[in-house]
């Protein structure tokens, strides 16, 4: 599924105010941010990371394995911060 302009829009909203619940360090993807970031996204179905300050293009591609990998879709990036969404199994976020 992909996202269209008013759903994202929609999302960047949503996300807004909410805080940073994981950090990917200087290691970069380990097994143990996968699991807290599939653990994040069952529990919130949409998230903030914190990406570690490399090269736009490290960062797109970074988010791009997380949503190959835990079927998420990607909102939005900007600087080190990214925005991850996923549908729950019942979702609470109702997407217009």
């Amino acid at each position: 599924m992909e996202l269209n302009t008013k759903q994202r829009k929609f999302l960047r909203a949503r996300a807004h105010p909410l805080n940073v619940v994981v950090t990917i360090g200087a290691k970069g993807l380990t097994d143990p941010v996968k699991e807290e970031v599939e653990l994040a996204l069952s529990v919130h179905e949409l998230i903030k990371l914190k990406l570690p300050a490399d090269d736009k293009a490290v960062k797109q591609s970074m988010l791009n394995t997380l949503c190959d990998e835990l079927k998420a879709m990607q909102v939005q990036l900007i600087g080190r911060v990214g925005i991850l969404y996923r549908p729950a199994n019942t979702p609470t976020i109702v997407l217009p």
